[in-house]
């Protein structure tokens, strides 16, 4: 059975997360400690909050070494979703500027839509316009309806990287991935079905 590290660093959505994977047939586990992602077939970093808080968290707690050696030299599978996977970027501007883990180059800057009526933060229900060949989105039903918090976006530098696009007053990424390490600004475990489905595709890897 397939061993899934949901990492608890202080700003995660722990619980959900947890029953989408125990659904799906996984065996789930929260990871109290970064020695504990050794143990691990799959890594989660789930996330709400500021990037900066998100960093802070993960370099108190000792992640960082823990999760490169599992996504980077192991090759492991390994998900952020929301503030997860904003903090895979090299730096993040919300409050000022911050270092990230660098796992997909790019840079976390403030949705700005040209429509100043349009409400910041982006809350609810909008469609993901997927990259073709994108492995995320294998056998879900459109249209791909995925469930959105969030006032800041990943910005890549890389486009290839980008899995799916969205729109909120401006077109942005929803999602990444990068061989073993994939990323989606939406919560997979507030999306039903397709989120389900997509969490099943990263399980596959």
């Amino acid at each position: 059975m397939k061993r899934v590290a949901i990492i608890h660093y202080g700003l995660g959505n722990l619980r959900s997360v947890y029953n989408a994977a125990e659904f799906l047939g996984a065996a789930p586990f929260i990871a109290e400690k970064p020695d504990e992602l050794a143990g691990a077939d799959y890594a989660i970093l789930p996330g709400v909050g500021a990037f900066g808080d998100g960093m802070d968290n993960l370099k108190k707690g000792g992640w960082i070494a823990a999760i490169s050696g599992h996504a980077v030299e192991k090759k492991k599978p390994f998900l952020g979703i929301c503030l997860g996977m904003q903090l895979l970027a090299s730096t993040g501007t919300e409050h000022g500027n911050h270092g990230g883990l660098d796992l997909i180059r790019g840079t976390v800057v403030k949705l700005s839509p040209p429509d100043k009526a349009i409400r910041i933060p982006h809350i609810g229900w909008n469609e993901v316009k997927v990259s073709e060949g994108a492995k995320t989105y294998q056998g879900i039903e459109k249209p791909h309806d995925f469930y959105f918090v969030h006032s800041y976006v990943f910005a890549p530098e890389e486009k290839t990287v980008v899995s799916g696009m969205s729109n909120h007053g401006q077109d942005f990424v929803a999602s990444v991935e990068r061989d073993n390490i994939w990323g989606v600004q939406f919560h997979t475990e507030k999306s039903q079905k397709a989120g389900l489905a997509l969490l099943g595709n990263f399980l596959r890897l």
